[in-house]
């Protein structure tokens, strides 16, 4: 009979035997050590959204080409050089990335201490320009000669503030009285001031971007109807009776056209022409003749029509493309937001970037009757492009406080403290229970809600 080995008794806290070299089994290899300053370089790099920033990059990128090709004979009959329009573009850039870079770096839960401050001081902007503003083209818009407009601000102070306002009204917010009425008086009195420039786009946009932060805060839908209502009937009011009769003519000639393209709006028919003559590929950058004298601003409403002449319907289609881009990754950010305020802001910015986007190409399509909203990102505009900039850098910093309270050890960063921390806001697409409506904010569609650390 074979003889049994014996089973020795080993103590459960005993280590295990040695693994002999040779025997068939493999050592792991031991990593490098990583040195500080490289993991918090990879750390602070993992923190920025890349994906925005490429496609804001290329958006940029796309503008500075155009706006040279659409300002180089204007800027060279004007000032004697080619690049002088184009320089100051690209300095009103270079402002923008430092704006970008800043406005990244600090919490964006900074600005609702500052909410109220910022409102007021745009306000006091808007008076003062129609007080002290200069008058181009029948109009008070700008300050410092030109250099500032408050209408631009506006729109970015309102989407702060209806982020703070509304994130604190919670389930007062479907209150007629705490609701409505407070939200009404806020977005009518800034709406009035910019009308009375006048400057009826900037004003549309104005509303359209705070009504729908109104509705993702869980406002009521009846509420909702019946404001949408007395705004169309005060805006058609405002167009036939009292509004400049710019207004008139473009709203005339825009109904006219919609059954005979040949009575439409001079500047449509130009753009019409514009796209007509890039066809898909376009006559090449800086070959465009609708630019010279046919196409009135070819360098800020016009743009997208000068970019179909020259890169065409694919050019077109590009631009389109990044924009769309734009709205899925800042609805993305607003999903992921680790608060109310957060996932509101950034739908309040997005939404703002698409609304602008979109009125401008609507109107060079022939879709709306012909407004004076720029191209974001692409058209010449020093106020204009540093404001949408700002957008973009606290869409980002969003982003980054999410990453940071995802791993706080990314950048260096300390762990925000348990006060400051927020379970995520509420979700609901029916809008009957009196919670928000907002997509998921601090809730990444199955990924593990931030919770408080004891």
């Amino acid at each position: 009979m074979a003889e049994q080995p014996l089973d020795i008794p080993r103590f459960e806290d005993e280590p295990a035997p040695r693994p002999v070299r040779g025997a068939g089994v493999k050592t792991p290899a031991r990593a490098l050590p990583v040195t500080e300053p490289q993991e918090r370089s990879r750390g602070f790099l993992g923190t920025i959204d890349a994906w925005l920033c490429v496609v804001t990059g290329l958006l940029l990128a796309i503008g500075l080409m155009m706006v040279y090709s659409t300002t180089f004979d204007w800027s060279f009959q004007e000032f004697g050089s080619q690049y002088t329009v184009f320089f100051q573009q690209l300095r009103s850039l270079g402002v923008g990335i430092g704006v970008v870079i800043v406005l990244m770096l600090l919490d964006y839960r900074l600005w609702r201490r500052f909410s109220v401050l910022m409102l007021l001081g745009t306000v006091g902007a808007l008076v003062a320009v129609l007080l002290f503003g200069d008058t181009v083209f029948g109009s008070r818009r700008a300050l410092i000669n030109g250099a500032f407009q408050p209408g631009e601000l506006a729109e970015l102070v309102i989407v702060i503030y209806m982020a703070t306002w509304l994130s604190s009204r919670k389930t007062q917010i479907r209150s007629l009285t705490y609701g409505l009425i407070p939200f009404a008086v806020l977005v009518g009195i800034v709406a009035a001031l910019i009308l009375a420039q006048p400057d009826i786009s900037t004003a549309a946009t104005i509303v359209v971007v705070a009504g729908i932060m109104f509705f993702l805060a869980g406002a009521d839908l009846v509420q909702i109807g019946v404001a949408a209502a007395f705004i169309g009937v005060v805006g058609v009011l405002y167009i036939t009776q009292s509004g400049p009769d710019y207004a008139q003519d473009r709203v005339s000639s825009f109904l006219s056209g919609a059954s005979d393209v040949t009575q439409a709006d001079y500047h449509v028919r130009q753009a019409i022409v514009a796209f007509s003559n890039g066809g898909l590929t376009g006559v090449g950058l800086g070959q465009g003749r609708q630019k010279f004298g046919n196409l009135p601003a070819p360098h800020t409403d016009s743009i997208f029509a000068i970019i179909g002449e020259e890169l065409g319907a694919l050019g077109a289609t590009l631009v389109v493309g990044l924009y769309i881009a734009m709205v899925v990754r800042g609805l993305q950010i607003a999903r992921r937001a680790t608060d109310n305020f957060g996932a509101l802001l950034a739908s309040g910015l997005t939404i703002w970037i698409a609304i602008k986007a979109l009125l401008n190409i609507a109107v060079m399509t022939g879709m709306v009757p012909p407004t004076g909203a720029s191209l974001p990102f692409i058209s010449f505009g020093g106020s204009s492009l540093v404001v949408v900039m700002a957008g973009v850098g606290l869409l980002l910093s969003i982003s980054r406080v999410k990453a940071l309270q995802t791993n706080p050890r990314k950048a260096g960063a300390a762990v925000p403290s348990p006060e400051r921390r927020s379970t995520g806001a509420n979700t609901d697409s029916s809008g009957g229970n009196r919670r928000s409506r907002l997509p998921g904010a601090g809730d990444s569609r199955g990924a593990a809600r931030v919770t408080p650390q004891r």
